[in-house]
């Protein structure tokens, strides 16, 4: 698997910590736990989409962009990573950004990864709720076009094969870390929307023949959409990379039960994941992914999924910088 024939720009802190989780693993009584630390990439305070922005960017630059388009929620993660990479380039960064949540803390429409956007210099569209993104993008990069301007669009999340090479990356950077460590994963547990990053991490372990069954703990769609979104990256992705045969779809694991009354609305699982995270290792995790997918995980280790003896690792997307904007949903007497 040759990556170095893709064009790439720096943009990730990397490679991210591995890093054992003892007294979490302690609380549960289960599996012994480890994270790998993708909200430590480092791009305007980290996240999983840095990865794949270090590809996505270096093709809009090759192609001689001078504008992104990406669109996302009011709170998206991967739209605050998409304008500081922009910056960082010295691209012009256009944001379409849908009321997908009805989340109603004060500070939800102002702050945490919107404040940023602003502050990075984007310009936002905020828009109503179940507007076709992909159309709005769409209409937007002709408009711009019609300007003189070159616009290149990003999808959401960056969940395309070119995309996707990030975490295919991932995988071997993975491997080669618990290589030197001594020591072997028995699943890689993480949170999984738009689909590029399991994607990725699938076709790079087949790539390069590693064992490590990818579970991704649906955050949005039911797990049907999501394995459909996943397969067709992960086959666009094994194409470019020119991975001998179809993509097994057994490798593809999606799981429902954990995104509650709906995408970025918190659940009580997802508030003691947080908790627990934070009180046993000060590992902070956010509200809308990685806090769903480790309550995920951590009613599978309860439901005896994973049992005692085994190693699990949690992939750690990032997404902090929307905290802030979930206060109300913790109860603090």
């Amino acid at each position: 698997m040759q990556l170095a024939r893709f064009p790439r720009v720096p943009l990730a802190h990397l490679p991210t910590p591995l890093e054992p989780l003892p007294r979490l693993t302690a609380a549960l009584g289960g599996p012994e736990i480890w994270v790998k630390r993708d909200d430590c990439t480092g791009l305007a305070t980290g996240g999983n989409k840095t990865r794949k922005l270090e590809f996505l960017i270096a093709d809009a630059l090759a192609q001689g962009a001078d504008t992104v388009i990406t669109a996302g929620g009011v709170q998206s993660n991967h739209v605050r990573q998409t304008a500081a990479a922009a910056a960082r380039h010295g691209l012009a960064c256009e944001l379409v950004l849908p009321r997908v949540v009805d989340w109603h803390d004060p500070n939800y429409p102002v702050g945490g990864n919107l404040l940023m956007d602003r502050l990075l210099g984007a310009t936002v569209h905020i828009m109503d709720k179940g507007v076709d993104r992909d159309a709005e993008m769409a209409g937007l990069a002709e408009r711009l076009a019609g300007e003189g301007r070159k616009p290149y669009v990003i999808p959401v999340g960056g969940s395309n094969p070119v995309g996707a090479l990030g975490y295919a990356n991932c995988a071997m950077e993975l491997t080669s870390q618990a290589n030197e460590l001594g020591v072997t994963f028995d699943a890689l547990i993480h949170g999984s929307g738009s689909g590029g990053t399991q994607a990725g991490l699938v076709v790079g372990l087949q790539a390069i023949r590693a064992r490590l069954p990818v579970i991704g703990i649906n955050d949005s769609d039911t797990a049907d959409e999501l394995s459909a979104k996943v397969s067709e990256v992960a086959q666009g992705l094994a194409d470019m990379l020119d991975v001998a045969g179809e993509v097994d779809p057994d490798a593809i694991e999606c799981i429902d039960g954990y995104v509650g009354p709906g995408y970025g609305i918190p659940t009580d699982g997802m508030v003691e994941a947080l908790k627990l995270c934070a009180e046993t290792e000060g590992l902070i995790l956010d509200p809308v992914y990685s806090g769903k997918a480790m309550a995920g995980l951590i009613d599978l280790v309860r439901l005896g999924r994973f049992a005692r003896g085994r190693r699990i690792v949690f992939l750690h997307t990032g997404g902090t910088a929307a905290l802030s904007t979930y206060a109300s949903a913790f109860d603090w007497g």
